[in-house]
């Protein structure tokens, strides 16, 4: 309770979250019961994806006695029930758990195989609560290796698509880069090239006009006389 909120009248009752709170909680007045609340904490769900062989890791998170219910998935749907109780260190199984169960910090279940896979659920025997949820998924080696072959193909596939994509890219800005270069090209011919070779062109002719030779014989014969 919040102290300065209590003088003020304010009697609210701040309630930490946690699996050994719960439980009922009821206001009195005058020996009157104002209300009851009952204090829950919502059930943490999980997906677990392991290997043929490999050990399922199940919590407890409180010291009150649990079960573990399983529920079959796939082809064998439908079959569920309790494969284990837990009360302290108390640890009971049946009969073809009984080798694969063992209970230190948590349940483990060892040499887990694909008829495995389903839901197993850790609930409080107490208050009929479900404390977690694992939905548990066994893949055969094999189809996690094909899943992995095709992941590779797939990402080889898409860098040889991105390659050949960059290619074609780069011809086409090739292709255009050069036809701007080739039209600069031309302007700069056009505009001052050109030109500069069509006068040396009139000027050379100009120099080489063929000379009159009736003109010169009389211009010798005046400078002769």
């Amino acid at each position: 309770m919040i102290h300065d909120q209590y003088l003020k009248g304010d009697l609210s009752l701040i309630i930490r979250a946690d699996y050994s709170e719960r439980d009922w909680y009821t206001c009195e007045c005058d020996r009157r019961d104002i209300c009851d609340v009952r204090l829950q904490i919502e059930t943490v769900t999980s997906n677990v994806e392991i290997q043929p062989g490999e050990s399922l890791l199940l919590e407890r998170k409180i010291s009150d006695p649990v079960e573990v219910i399983y529920n079959r998935t796939g082809s064998a749907a439908g079959s569920s029930g309790q494969i284990c109780t837990v009360d302290g260190e108390s640890l009971q199984c049946k009969r073809e758990y009984n080798e694969r169960t063992s209970l230190l910090s948590v349940l483990e279940l060892r040499d887990m195989n694909v008829s495995d896979s389903g839901v197993y659920t850790v609930r409080d025997i107490r208050n009929k609560e479900d404390i977690l949820i694992y939905t548990v998924t066994v893949t055969e080696l094999q189809q996690s290796r094909i899943c992995k072959e095709r992941y590779k193909d797939g990402y080889g596939a898409g860098r040889e698509d991105g390659y050949g994509a960059g290619y074609q890219k780069g011809l086409g800005v090739g292709g255009v880069i050069f036809v701007i270069i080739g039209l600069a090209v031309g302007v700069i011919l056009g505009v001052y090239v050109v030109p500069r070779v069509l006068h040396l062109i009139g000027t050379r002719e100009q120099t080489e006009q063929p000379v009159d030779m009736g003109a010169a014989a009389a211009l010798n014969q005046d400078s002769a006389t």
